[in-house]
């Protein structure tokens, strides 16, 4: 990393550095040596962006569900789709990313929450925060769909969209488990029938 760079620029290198690291190994296993060799920033450098390696974990996990939201987000906005096919777009988008093998492209509240749940109260909160982000987002892509008449039915859409992401945060942990897409493809199927099963008054 040059010397020369913005602060904002090397801390942001850090992160990311970080993320496609912590991706493949988890937080506890990674050291700060590992981040700060990998990134070319020297070991003095670190408290001048952070406090901690557990600030640096929530720094991490804060940047991680800004950059997953503008992601999200361009997901279900996308021009000439219904609701519903933004949503399924949005979770074939999760299938693939979550089926590779490139850490860069894991979902870290799969990968880090329950580790870092236990480890620090301050990470959890970030993590709680972020996931919540997700489902709101999702409850209101669900009512749209409602609205755009590409669901049928009355749905509670924050009760549906709790039950999907906790569908595929399950999926996701037994594709790495199982090492196999199955679990992911399973969810996709599961998705769309309680998508597009019409629900009856």
């Amino acid at each position: 990393m040059n010397a020369a760079a913005a602060p904002s620029d090397i801390r942001q290198h850090l992160l990311l550095t970080a993320q496609r690291i912590m991706g493949g190994k988890g937080f506890s296993a990674v050291g700060l040596n590992e981040i700060l060799t990998a990134a070319g920033v020297p070991k003095g450098s670190f408290y001048h962006y952070f406090d901690s390696k557990e600030g640096f974990g929530e720094a991490l996990l804060e940047a991680y569900f800004a950059d997953y939201m503008e992601r999200f987000e361009a997901l279900l906005t996308k021009p000439g789709m219904t609701a519903a096919e933004r949503l399924l777009s949005y979770f074939s988008f999760w299938l693939e990313t979550q089926a590779s093998h490139d850490p860069e492209g894991k979902c870290l509240a799969v990968k880090l929450g329950a580790e870092v749940s236990d480890l620090s109260e301050a990470m959890r909160s970030v993590l709680d925060r972020g996931t919540q982000q997700i489902v709101e987002r999702l409850a209101a892509c669900i009512e749209a769909a409602v609205a755009d008449g590409s669901l049928i039915g009355e749905r509670d859409a924050q009760s549906m969209a709790t039950a999907l992401y906790e569908l595929w945060l399950g999926a996701s942990l037994l594709a790495k488990i199982t090492r196999s897409r199955r679990p992911l493809v399973s969810a996709m199927a599961t998705t769309r029938q309680f998508l597009f099963t019409p629900v009856h008054a």
